[in-house]
């Protein structure tokens, strides 16, 4: 046996051949006091005077349009019986059966479902794949053991699947590909490491999943088995069908494997807890993040790990998976404070946990961690507040969300919008004390408003031409005159940044007759204005950009 053998990882594929029919089937079976239109696009399912035993013991099939013409795009048991098949126009799928049930294909809603079940995998391996359409990769190396083995494995996921309404077929093989490959075929099969060629050998070419021209090609040839094909020379293959149908068949035979892409990146650090029993009430729920916060931090612990990011998973019983995330400022190395973060995000929670009919598994895990820096934290006060500081801020952005607390750092331009940046508190928190503000002078008024509008609002000015102050403006449906002005301060835009013109802007700082400050400018100069491609002159126009105290 050769070391790539030795070494070979375990591949579960699974295939749901009539997802988009067992889609329909599962949403007309949890609303089945509603009619069929509520979930689809029917087409003349028959008379409206049959009622709902009768329809739902009717063949179903799925239509999408191909080819100009409507034709199967999915089918259950029923209509399977009967003849039909997936590219049987409709028409003739008609004559068959004029009593057959019409949904329109939902290729989005497919994938969600395909997701869904997707996510509800996550149980069994963290490393779990899409096969699109209607397929998925589980990598179950090292870790079939934990469910009786690969049969058991196998056993238990096909089993659930089934009893949620989804026709499933499953093999495990050594390569996805084998696997895949197996799978179309034979339900229930675990090849044994290095047994991938004899496994595949005699089921047809199709079974590859190659190109429709490449699979008629070699048909033609005579070569109608997955056998007949590597019996033939290597360089003959490649020479007439390329390398990349090549490669492919290599790996269905074994010879190598490409590696799964999983939806998700492999956290660092897991834990979990399954129960014999399913759980619902808050307290066990609760109960349950604490010990397991307190396992991750010891396993974190023991290589100086901290965690940044945080995730929860609730896996209830009829498959569906509720995920909640929590990001930190500093890394966490305290259980109760990571107890305390996802207590504030359940609490604030707009779409309640419901626990169904419990969960049967709970778990935590460090998506994102970093190597903690020790302090000498008895004697440095300033370490204690940035501590009780950064502790604040995770448990108000856990609440509202840590896009909602942010910090402002300067920026290196004198554009007035564009000199401050808004930025997520829990990750530039120490920028932000660092940072180096522009000094004030004590005995001059501030030249920036202390509040600064995010986009300047319009007015209407009467001022001296070309560069005379304002001496009325009307702002909001208010009419204000202008006691006393200071500026103009010229400020020309950043042209090495874009691509197109911009306009000169001209700042004053006035007080109306109220005595309320205003930081008024006029966009553009009279004497110079800037030509459309229709030929138009831009004119100058003013604004009302912030307000002082």
């Amino acid at each position: 046996m050769s070391a790539f053998s030795r070494n070979r990882r375990r591949i579960l594929s699974l295939w749901l051949p009539r997802l988009p029919i067992d889609r329909i089937t599962r949403q007309l079976a949890r609303q089945s006091a509603a009619p069929a239109k509520a979930f689809s696009s029917e087409v003349g399912t028959g008379s409206g005077g049959e009622n709902a035993s009768e329809q739902n013991s009717n063949p179903s099939i799925v239509v999408a349009k191909q080819n100009n013409a409507l034709q199967i795009f999915a089918l259950d048991d029923a209509a399977a019986r009967l003849g039909l098949a997936i590219g049987l126009p409709l028409a003739n799928a008609r004559a068959i059966c004029p009593r057959l049930r019409v949904f329109d294909a939902d290729t989005a809603a497919d994938a969600g479902v395909l997701n869904d079940v997707a996510d509800w995998c996550d149980r069994f391996t963290p490393l779990v794949a899409l096969d699109p359409p209607y397929g998925l990769f589980l990598d179950i190396t090292g870790c079939a053991h934990l469910f009786g083995g690969e049969a058991g494995l196998m056993q238990m996921v096909c089993g659930a699947l089934t009893r949620q309404g989804f026709a499933v077929s499953a093999a495990i093989a050594g390569t996805s590909i084998c696997a895949r490959t197996v799978t179309r075929h034979v339900s229930g099969r675990i090849v044994p490491d290095g047994g991938e060629a004899e496994a595949v050998k005699s089921l047809p070419v199709f079974a590859l999943g190659a190109d429709d021209t490449i699979t008629r090609g070699l048909r033609r040839a005579g070569l109608k088995t997955i056998g007949d094909v590597a019996s033939r020379a290597r360089h003959e293959i490649t020479a007439r069908f390329g390398d990349d149908f090549t490669t492919l068949l290599a790996h269905a035979l074994g010879q190598g494997d490409a590696p799964i892409s999983p939806r998700k990146p492999l956290p660092d650090y897991i834990v979990e807890k399954r129960f014999p029993e399913p759980v619902a009430t808050e307290a066990v729920i609760s109960a349950t993040l604490s010990r397991l916060a307190a396992m991750l931090v010891a396993a974190m612990d023991r290589q100086g790990k901290g965690a940044r990011r945080l995730e929860a998973h609730f896996f209830r019983t009829d498959g569906a998976v509720r995920a909640i995330a929590v990001d930190t400022g500093q890394p966490v190395t305290r259980a109760e404070m990571i107890d305390r973060l996802f207590r504030e995000r359940l609490d604030a929670l707009h779409d309640p946990l419901d626990p169904g009919f419990g969960f049967d598994l709970i778990r935590l895990s460090a998506s994102r961690v970093e190597i903690v820096v020790q302090q000498q934290r008895d004697l440095d006060a300033n370490v204690h507040d940035n501590d009780e500081l950064a502790d604040l801020i995770d448990r108000i952005a856990a609440r509202i969300g840590g896009q909602r607390v942010v910090v402002y750092l300067p920026q290196d331009t004198h554009v007035p919008e564009c000199a401050v940046m808004a930025a997520p508190a829990q990750h530039h928190l120490a920028a932000a004390q660092q940072a180096d503000w522009p000094a004030r002078v004590t005995s001059e008024p501030p030249l920036r408003p202390l509040r600064l509008f995010a986009r300047p609002e319009a007015i209407k000015v009467i001022a001296e031409v070309p560069d005379g102050p304002p001496a009325w403006f009307q702002w909001r449906r208010a009419t204000h005159t202008v006691r006393r002005v200071e500026g103009p301060e010229r400020v020309a835009m950043e042209w090495w940044r874009s691509q197109k013109a911009m306009l000169t802007r001209d700042y004053f700082r006035v007080e109306d007759e109220a005595g309320l400050r205003f930081w008024l400018y006029r966009d553009g100069l009279y004497d110079r204005g800037i030509a459309q491609p229709a030929g138009e002159i831009i004119q100058p126009n003013w604004f009302v950009h912030g307000l002082f105290a």
